[in-house]
């Protein structure tokens, strides 16, 4: 069984007779007694019955892992070489660089100092080094505050992720930059908002 959780669901174990509310679409009743209840208000998550997940199409032929090993400036460096598209949007190709989402894409660019627009081929290798390590250090410092909650998440223990309280440039357009003071920016790249400060990155 393969579950995506999409931007928004969550996964509760409960006990069986525990009253379903809004947004609760699946329960799986355990051994134990209680329930595996799936909630997602945004309906982008899936649940999937697979013979082998391994082979899946959405699995298969998944990169990376910024947290495991194998990613790293070296690893950035091989997949930027010939691309021109914008490296905001090659971070976020689960293709090439998997669980990089929108927010955390922002997130270590800006740490890296790295325009979200530049092609990707254009960064040098210690940019690409700069850029693994900025990645690494969000996704990390995310994970240990929760995620980030904008409008309706909620991590396993139904509470909010408080990653929000610690952004320097997602939806803070206009906002001073956090490091230098320069106003944030904010605009649309593959239909998605891109926020950066035109100071610190370069």
């Amino acid at each position: 069984m393969i579950l995506h959780l999409g931007m928004s669901g969550s996964l509760r174990v409960l006990p069986a007779a525990t009253p379903r509310i809004t947004h609760d679409h699946v329960d799986i009743e355990l051994d134990s007694g209680q329930t595996l209840r799936f909630n997602d208000p945004r309906r982008f998550g899936s649940l999937l019955f697979a013979a082998d997940p391994a082979t899946h199409p959405l699995l298969k032929g998944l990169a990376p892992e910024p947290l495991e090993d194998g990613f790293d400036g070296e690893y950035l460096w091989k997949i930027t070489r010939r691309r021109k598209v914008a490296i905001k949007q090659l971070i976020m190709n689960a293709r090439l660089v998997v669980g990089v989402g929108n927010i955390y894409a922002s997130e270590a660019l800006f740490r890296a100092r790295i325009r979200p627009r530049r092609q990707a081929r254009s960064l040098s290798r210690q940019e690409c080094t700069r850029l693994a390590r900025a990645i690494k250090a969000t996704l990390t410092m995310a994970v240990k505050v929760g995620g980030t909650t904008l409008r309706d998440y909620v991590g396993a223990d139904g509470n909010p992720g408080y990653f929000r309280q610690k952004l320097y440039v997602y939806e803070r357009a206009g906002k001073p930059c956090r490091v230098c003071g320069h106003p944030i920016k904010q605009f649309t790249q593959g239909q998605r908002s891109t926020y950066w400060c035109s100071n610190c990155q370069k």
